[in-house]
């Protein structure tokens, strides 16, 4: 599996210019600690600078696309540990697993896992022939984490 933070083309352009992709002003803040940052893969430490825009999956024109909420860093960072590993600190959190066929559609091997065994669920849903993506999204409030690809 390949995982995928927010790409860097998009986090420059929205530190650069302010605004997300609806046009909306980014906002900037100070993490209390435990903010999912999606520039990185792992969560924020007290202190440290934010931005909170909303990002736009990239999926093929369908019924399914949306925008929603993404935590990242203010200003450039060494981008995730690893693209070939469930991020490290977030097992045990429990995600739902967006599945997505070559149209853009929601599919039904879509589920949510306890976070005990992520790649084990992951490794089922991409053996369905018919998912080109995986999203790994927030349980409670649905936000995009991170996008996943064989």
């Amino acid at each position: 599996m390949r995982i995928h933070a927010l790409p860097a083309e998009v986090l420059d352009r929205v530190r650069a210019g302010g605004v997300d992709v609806s046009g909306h002003p980014v906002e900037r803040t100070v993490a209390a600690g435990g903010e999912p940052l999606r520039c990185c893969l792992r969560d924020a430490e007290a202190g440290e600078r934010l931005l909170l825009f909303g990002y736009e999956p990239p999926l093929p024109p369908s019924p399914y696309r949306e925008v929603g909420p993404v935590f990242a860093h203010a200003e450039p960072c060494a981008g995730p540990a690893a693209t070939d590993a469930y991020p490290a600190g977030w097992y045990g959190r429990r995600q739902v697993l967006r599945a997505y066929d070559k149209r853009g559609w929601i599919h039904e091997s879509t589920r949510v896992h306890d976070g005990s065994d992520p790649e084990a669920a992951i490794a089922a849903i991409l053996a369905e022939p018919d998912v080109v993506q995986v999203h790994s999204r927030n349980v409670a409030y649905g936000c995009f984490m991170f996008a996943i690809t064989r």
